[in-house]
């Protein structure tokens, strides 16, 4: 198969999270077109699992989908941070949980067609009660579910947040459950 060659980038706009492209490619039959690409800085999420075997939560709104979603705790990468110290922050911002030991489940690319967010998903067992601290412009709620519980609402359109999805069910899987 021939490759494919990117030959020119334009950045279109920057945001707060990530910034948008019009990517011009040389197909493989050397004719050109122009694709969007979406730059991201990574996110990491965790699964964190309480001392009874249930899953915390956390229930926000959402702009993309216009609703509330429920979701595992994750965020983007600050400055020079890697994907397991993203995780553990926010966990612990998101949730007021402090992780003991922290094991890697998976990496994930979102929107592969268009975006290169990669998320490192990790999941912890050992949890210690601590403070809160969310940012200014979050606001959400820690929830408690059983995760069959949640893999119920996983296959019932309950919950449709792609990394959340991957995360409880590479857990599911790991674990044997």
């Amino acid at each position: 198969m021939d490759s494919y060659k990117r030959i020119g980038r334009k950045l279109e706009f920057e945001g707060k999270i990530v910034k948008f492209y019009s990517d011009t490619m040389q197909l493989p039959d050397g004719s050109t077109t122009t694709w969007d690409f979406i730059e991201h800085k990574g996110a990491a999420a965790i699964v964190p699992v309480n001392e009874h075997g249930d899953i915390i939560m956390v229930r926000q709104y959402r702009n993309a989908p216009g609703r509330y979603t429920l979701e595992i705790p994750a965020g983007g990468l600050n400055a020079g941070e890697d994907k397991l110290t993203a995780a553990v922050r926010e966990l612990e911002e998101e949730t007021g949980y402090k992780s003991g030991k922290v094991e890697h489940l998976l990496d994930l690319y979102t929107t592969v067609a268009f975006c290169n967010e990669l998320i490192g998903i990790y999941y912890t067992e050992e949890l210690t009660p601590a403070k809160q601290h969310l940012d200014p412009d979050e606001f959400l709620n820690v929830e408690v579910h059983p995760l069959s519980e949640l893999i119920d609402m996983i296959l019932s359109g309950k919950i449709q947040d792609a990394k959340t999805i991957a995360a409880l069910l590479a857990y599911k899987t790991k674990k044997g459950l």
